[in-house]
């Protein structure tokens, strides 16, 4: 099985939570996310992964910032898990990202049985 879903660019880890009186709690951002990507797997069907996967990520630059690429799978991966596209991060075999040469606020995900 294979499925690709064009999401929104992700916040970054550094973004993604937030300290409150000693807890640390996903941000407002994160929780933003994690719904906008919930609605993208409901679209494309809602298939679910039941062993290792494959997945890869093309992330479109929002601007010409400097930004660090790996600060980008923490939210992505975890709104796909919790929208119930798989079970576990542990099922994730091979993870590639990469920035794609288009500007845009979007990343692509494929995720594809391993």
């Amino acid at each position: 099985m294979e499925v690709t879903l064009e999401l929104p660019f992700p916040p970054s880890v550094n973004t993604y939570w937030r300290s409150f009186k000693g807890r640390v709690l996903l941000s407002e951002n994160g929780r933003k996310y994690k719904v906008s990507v919930f609605e993208a797997v409901l679209l494309a069907g809602r298939k679910r992964f039941a062993g290792n996967i494959k997945v890869e990520i093309a992330a479109n630059q929002p601007d010409n910032r400097r930004r660090d690429l790996d600060n980008y799978l923490k939210a992505p991966l975890d709104a796909l898990m919790a929208a119930g596209m798989y079970e576990d991060d542990s099922q994730i075999v091979d993870l590639r990202i990469y920035w794609t040469q288009e500007k845009g606020k979007t990343i692509n995900i494929t995720l594809r049985d391993a």
